[in-house]
């Protein structure tokens, strides 16, 4: 008798309900445009989607939590890190679903183009990197908890995932509980979505506020594997 269909990478039953598992209502993860991501993100977009302060917050805080000298992963990247630019990394691996914006990015060694919520597996060793980001970008995915459970596999023991995020997105590529919740919601729902990945040690700290017509807000969650 055969089962349900399984990913082997991940050992997930296929048909089972994202939302569901995460105790959220059904369609939480649908969203507006349901035409392929591919199709969305062709054009380059070689602009800036935070600004100025939250820019700035966001990359002194990267120079708290991200290791020197560190191995790096870049995840769901555009052809700007935020990085802090004083400091040297070992390397830094960027993801993305656009190669010309990936190639636009100086900080990047390594570059790979992905669909990851078509496939959630990451071509990365185990323990491999020493630290991961995700820059607002985090709305967007559909298997978030299946996503964060591949990072969790090739960060060393230890290592942080920083994943950072403000009041803009592309809404209509944004999943439904996302649109649904304000910045304190979308911690809450980030610090969920860690918890269920299995990272043990989870913070969120508020790097910037947000003044209407004035500056953009940024919040950042870190867990720890």
């Amino acid at each position: 008798m055969t089962g349900p269909p399984v990913d082997s990478h991940h050992g997930q039953d296929k048909n089972a309900d994202p939302a569901g598992a995460l105790g959220l209502p059904p369609g939480a993860f649908e969203k507006l445009d349901a035409e392929d991501d591919e199709i969305f993100y062709e054009p380059p977009r070689l602009v800036c989607h935070i600004d100025d302060g939250a820019i700035a917050a966001l990359t002194a805080f990267y120079r708290t939590v991200l290791p020197p000298r560190g191995v790096l992963l870049d995840l769901m990247s555009s052809w700007v890190s935020h990085l802090p630019p004083e400091i040297d990394y070992a390397q830094i691996v960027g993801h993305g679903m656009n190669a010309a914006e990936l190639a636009a990015n100086p900080r990047l060694a390594r570059r790979f183009v992905q669909n990851l919520n078509r496939d959630s597996s990451l071509p990365l060793d185990d323990a491999s990197v020493e630290a991961a980001m995700i820059c607002v970008s985090i709305q967007y995915l559909q298997q978030p908890v299946a996503v964060l459970r591949e990072i969790a596999r090739v960060l060393r023991p230890g290592a942080p995932l920083v994943i950072s995020f403000s009041n803009r997105c592309f809404w209509t590529k944004a999943v439904a509980i996302w649109r649904a919740l304000d910045d304190a919601g979308h911690a809450r729902l980030v610090e969920l979505y860690l918890r269920h990945a299995g990272f043990p040690r989870i913070e969120s700290h508020r790097l910037a506020e947000w003044v209407e017509d004035t500056s953009d807000p940024m919040t950042a969650v870190v867990g720890w594997v």
